[in-house]
């Protein structure tokens, strides 16, 4: 038996500052929806399940984040306004330039002057991002919310979806977060951390529901919904694409093999597939294959937007 959403919802418990968050969509949405403006809500990073409420130990899912950051930059360059849902510490647009000890080399210290300054070598390219950001903010185009655990972001998710259902059609989700497949429910969890001594644990995991299934049939019904499907095996990722399109009714599967996902995609509908993909050249040249993925959503969120008002 497939399990229960609302049961979920009503047995894990909220985020704290998820009144806080709520606030802050409303206010957006309300901004975007006076100037007519297209938007675009992107989740982004992994997800956690804790094995202890006084969390020491949890159960993780791969994502660093990068494919939901750079399409941010590339959604807000093609005019839409973007909500960004991350997990925390994962990449961010416009920051992920700027991590680790890149960002140290690109900054010099003058001591006779006592100003830190970006590096000649670097400031044009830091300027340029720099701008971006700054442009983003001040068209009130970004807005910026944070999750770790899987449950944080599910609440966050239906709060940001309920959110964008007044604005139907003009709204497109890119669900790239990586989302436990499996939670150990609240009322089962260790309150302190798990001990050692009496040898190891035995946690049961319970499958977390689909919550595509509300998302598409009665969040945000009239979206664009686009979902993502990650495979280390290429003869499953077709089949198990299109069953996901059967399943929850959403308009299209971004397909991609965990060995070549900076390289290549497979964007699948329910009648239909294609690939995207990068040349060897353009990979050495540093394009990044979110540029083009979002060139092709967009194209069709307007064909979708077109068919829909003359229907």
């Amino acid at each position: 038996m497939e399990p229960n959403w609302e049961e979920f919802y009503a047995n894990q418990p909220k985020p704290m500052d998820l009144e806080t968050s709520k606030k802050l969509l409303k206010d957006f949405v309300e901004n975007c929806a006076d100037k007519d403006t297209r938007i675009a809500l992107v989740t982004s990073g992994g997800t956690t399940v804790p094995l202890e409420h006084n969390t020491v130990r949890f159960v993780d899912n791969f994502s660093a984040g990068t494919r939901g950051s750079i399409s941010t930059e590339f959604f807000l360059e093609q005019g839409y306004a973007v909500i960004f849902i991350h997990r925390t510490k994962s990449l961010e647009p416009f920051s992920r330039h700027f991590i680790g000890q890149k960002f140290l080399d690109m900054l010099e210290f003058d001591e006779g002057k006592g100003k830190l300054m970006v590096s000649e070598k670097y400031s044009e390219s830091v300027a340029h991002v720099l701008m971006k950001y700054k442009s983003a903010l001040k068209q009130g185009k970004l807005l910026q919310l944070s999750f770790t655990t899987l449950s944080d972001y599910l609440w966050l998710l239906r709060s940001a979806s309920q959110a964008l259902a007044p604005l139907e059609k003009r709204v497109i989700l890119y669900l790239a977060a990586a989302v436990a497949d499996f939670y150990v429910p609240s009322n089962q969890m260790s309150v302190h951390k798990i001990g050692s001594d009496v040898g190891p644990p035995k946690i049961a995991l319970q499958l977390v529901p689909k919550i595509l299934k509300p998302l598409v049939n009665l969040w945000v019904p009239k979206a664009f919904v686009v979902s993502f499907k990650l495979e280390t095996d290429e003869n499953l990722l077709i089949t198990k694409s299109r069953a996901a399109l059967k399943n929850y009714n959403h308009k299209l599967v971004i397909g991609n093999m965990l060995q070549n996902r900076k390289q290549q995609v497979t964007i699948v509908e329910k009648n239909r597939d294609y690939t995207i993909s990068l040349t060897p050249e353009q990979m050495d040249q540093g394009e990044e294959i979110e540029k083009y993925i979002i060139s092709d959503l967009v194209k069709r969120h307007s064909e979708f937007l077109t068919a829909t008002e003359t229907s």
